[in-house]
């Protein structure tokens, strides 16, 4: 279900930093260290006429030996579209090295940017058993788009809720189980 919301891109940052504060339950970065593997669907606002995309996702998260705290490096793999006996493949992989700030569990992406110059700014928060990745960018013509991969850790391994908005808008949302290998 796609979920309009109507937030400026500054309200968002103040909401996502706003429950930073510790907590007795927060885990710290090193217990999300490990590979995991698994997969999961796909969905946006056509989904229910064009149905959902598979997604095959490879996560490592370790520790930085370049002088950052840690890094998280990720693949995606979608099938979807084409031929539904052999439907087209794109794959991608992102590395993103993330440095301590002075706030508990609130960490800064390596490079992020000044988002009024395109780039991204990146940065990282632990709740609870969970640790988001957020990237931000502002486009030329000032409209925004932000990603957050939430990873939870449970029993199995972990689970993974990707959102993707732009102005306020859901984009696309990916619900996956993975596996500690």
């Amino acid at each position: 279900m796609i979920v309009k919301f109507i937030l400026s891109p500054l309200t968002i940052l103040i909401l996502c930093l706003a429950g930073t504060s510790a907590k007795a339950a927060d885990l710290s970065i090193t217990a999300f260290f490990g590979a995991f593997q698994g997969s999961g669907v796909a969905e946006n606002a056509d989904s229910l006429y064009f149905g959902t995309t598979a997604r095959d996702l490879d996560i490592v998260i370790g520790a930085d030996n370049t002088g950052g705290a840690f890094f998280v490096r990720w693949t995606t793999i979608v099938r979807g579209g084409g031929d539904p006996n052999n439907p087209n493949t794109r794959r991608r992989t992102q590395n993103i090295v993330f440095n301590n700030t002075d706030q508990f569990g609130v960490f800064r992406g390596v490079g992020s940017g000044d988002l009024l110059t395109g780039k991204p700014y990146i940065w990282a928060q632990i709740t609870d058993q969970t640790l988001t990745v957020y990237i931000m960018k502002i486009d030329k013509s000032g409209r925004y788009s932000m990603q957050s991969y939430a990873r939870t850790l449970n029993a199995f391994g972990m689970d993974l809720v990707f959102r993707r908005l732009r102005d306020g808008d859901l984009v696309r949302e990916v619900s996956a189980k993975l596996t500690k290998r």
